[in-house]
């Protein structure tokens, strides 16, 4: 937080492409917790694999490092920085909210494989529909009874998913691009959510930074 000595490293991938780096930094960032940001390039040779491999054994990004803490996984990283900054407050004050946000995040790291595969997040990709499988198609119309269920319960408190800004927002934020990239048809009041995320400043810096960039990793350019 402001004020505080700054102690964190967030060792990230492109932004462009890595929508698990996305998460972590979204909720560091609007979350006003000070970190120093490191920058990996993925899939660039076997010397930037080895960078990250002298980070974490995964050897894989995010990775955030707290002098001799290191965490890796979106979603310990989130964690961990509720539990070191909960000034913050990266998850609501309410148990019942808490455990809500906490199992849609949940939802999100472990599913929606077939959303993930098949429209793979690409800043630079021209917006424009494409022809999904069914379970692409399901994940979605998860996702918006996800997100339209949360704003039923909780938009009396804000305009996020529960109220405030909060870890879920962070851990669904590259779904919003996935959406909007994608020309995905969505419901009104999941396009109010949308519009909401994006004009996030953190949001916003990320894109922008992501738009910026100019690697081009081939494997992740598809249709």
């Amino acid at each position: 937080m402001k004020g505080l000595e700054m102690t964190l490293t967030l060792v990230i991938g492109n932004k462009n492409y890595s929508s698990w780096s996305m998460r972590p930094w979204l909720a560091l960032k609007a979350g006003g917790i000070a970190f120093e940001e490191r920058f990996i390039p993925l899939y660039t040779g076997e010397a930037d694999k080895k960078r990250i491999l002298d980070v974490t054994p995964s050897g894989k990004v995010p990775v955030l490092i707290d002098r001799d803490v290191t965490v890796w996984d979106s979603l310990a990283i989130i964690e961990y920085a509720a539990e070191r900054f909960p000034e913050a407050r990266l998850w609501p004050a309410d148990s019942a909210s808490r455990a809500h946000a906490r199992s849609v995040s949940a939802e999100m790291h472990s599913g929606f494989v077939a959303l993930r595969n098949e429209c793979g997040m690409n800043l630079h990709r021209p917006i424009g529909a494409k022809s999904l499988s069914d379970n692409a198609r399901a994940d979605i119309a998860r996702i918006q009874e996800i997100w339209t269920d949360c704003r039923q319960r909780y938009g009396n408190a804000g305009p996020f998913l529960f109220g405030a800004f909060s870890g879920a927002d962070a851990m669904y934020a590259p779904v919003v691009h996935r959406f909007r990239t994608y020309a995905i048809d969505l419901t009104p009041p999941v396009r109010k959510y949308m519009d909401t995320m994006m004009a996030l400043p953190a949001f916003r810096q990320w894109t922008d930074e992501g738009l910026a960039e100019t690697i081009v990793i081939e494997k992740f350019e598809v249709d």
